[in-house]
């Protein structure tokens, strides 16, 4: 099954409870007008959109129904498929023009870090670029042990250090490795214990000028993993990381199990961060690079 099936299929819920109530409510209004927006913009809370984001898609139709004098069903679906799209920005393919290329992951335990870092490895691996993982999450032994399985899985090397290990440590014997082995790209799973900020700002601060001070030319991006049934939450631990790091990217998890995908609008208007990777199942290739196009033909399919 291709990626698009995959999304599509990984889609249902949303599309269920989203799309689905669209369709009703227009077939059920014999016009487009001020009550039909108010059932709309019910559904759009509902599929967790978040409220400030609702009001500007409801805006932006009271506009476009004006200025295109939408009065069909059809017609107006399609003006709200094209302002979801809008929305979601342009895609933002990785650059491997300098290598390697280090990405650090970010994420509180359980939302699919290390798994995402793994799909992601497989993913270049396939495209047949050299990866490197590095454990740097040395804070719990189990996050070194899975990030191990998952690499002797997938076929890709893993730099590791004991529990309790200094992270910063662990990336220096990383990036020299990488450099040595001529990489293209270096995976760096990082702590994200944001109970105590100030300590994984400072660690995120010391990994990063190991990085800056072996690899100064390098490409670097710092991609925050968030769990996409966790709703409303999951923007809430994405403002608390922004203010801890430097967030280049998102990767959205479990798209497959929420029936609240709208969350990637919101997740767009608030934070102003681009969704890089999402998950649409537990397999292997249910982790792809994001196309907006794709993601909303997925939905509105």
């Amino acid at each position: 099954m291709g990626f698009f099936e995959s999304l599509k299929n990984g889609l249902t819920k949303t599309k269920n409870q989203f799309i689905g109530q669209v369709d009703s409510i227009f077939r059920a209004f014999g016009k487009i007008d001020e009550d039909m927006l108010e059932e709309l913009e019910e559904i759009l809370i509902c599929a967790d959109v978040g409220y400030e984001t609702t009001e500007e898609i409801i805006t932006q139709m009271r506009e476009k129904m004006k200025e295109e004098r939408i009065s069909d069903p059809e017609a107006a679906k399609a003006a709200l498929k094209q302002i979801l799209r809008n929305m979601l920005g342009d895609a933002r393919p990785l650059s491997l023009q300098k290598t390697p290329l280090v990405i650090l992951v970010i994420g509180v335990n359980g939302v699919g870090k290390t798994t995402s870092i793994a799909k992601m490895a497989n993913l270049f691996r396939q495209d047949g670029k050299k990866v490197l993982l590095a454990a740097a999450d040395t804070f719990r032994a189990a996050a070194i042990d899975q990030l191990d399985i998952w690499a002797n899985r997938i076929g890709v090397d893993l730099i590791k250090q004991a529990e309790g290990s200094d992270p910063a440590a662990v990336v220096f014997d990383a990036v020299n490795a990488a450099k040595s082995r001529k990489s293209d790209v270096l995976i760096v799973d990082t702590a994200g214990r944001l109970h105590n900020k100030k300590n994984l700002m400072d660690e995120l601060a010391k990994i990063n000028r190991v990085i800056e001070r072996e690899l100064p030319d390098t490409a670097k991006e710092t991609f925050l993993v968030l769990d996409a049934t966790t709703g409303q939450n999951a923007i809430n631990q994405a403002v608390e990381f922004k203010n801890a790091a430097q967030i280049t990217g998102l990767i959205l998890t479990k798209l497959d199990g929420t029936a609240k995908g709208g969350i990637i609008f919101s997740i767009k208007k608030m934070l102003d961060i681009p969704v890089r990777f999402v998950g649409v199942g537990e397999k292997q290739e249910d982790l792809q690079p994001f196309d907006p196009d794709s993601f909303i033909d997925a939905l509105f399919a």
